[in-house]
């Protein structure tokens, strides 16, 4: 069976969590949705820091990086998502939006995260 667009997508947000749950990261919310906006992994780095992570996964780089493709209307709509979020947990502390990069490579796949990528 051929991987689809969205199962090459899941494996992708898999291997993020996966990832930063091994730098120290905790879960706060997976694939948060506010109006038009979605933010695939929302976690959390102590208790002081709150991150927007978009997780962006490409079969091949021929066209463009990854975080090549996290438009300004996209990090928009993140930054909408990120009040909404902030307001309903009542967060003081910082915040910071992240985009992880994932490529496939001979041992599988490989995450590239680019810390405060924009804003």
């Amino acid at each position: 069976m051929p991987i689809t667009a969205h199962m090459l997508g899941q494996a992708g947000e898999d291997a993020a969590l996966e990832f930063l749950l091994a730098q120290g990261y905790a879960l706060v919310h997976r694939n948060y949705r506010y109006c038009r906006a979605e933010v695939d992994l929302i976690v959390r780095l102590g208790q002081e820091l709150l991150v927007f992570a978009e997780v962006k996964t490409r079969t091949t780089v021929r066209y463009g990086y990854p975080e090549e493709f996290v438009t300004p209307r996209k990090q928009e709509l993140f930054r909408r998502a990120a009040e909404q979020v902030q307001e309903h947990l009542a967060w003081t502390g910082d915040i910071r939006f992240d985009i992880l990069a994932i490529t496939p490579s001979s041992s599988g796949l490989q995450v590239a995260h680019f810390e405060d990528a924009f804003y």
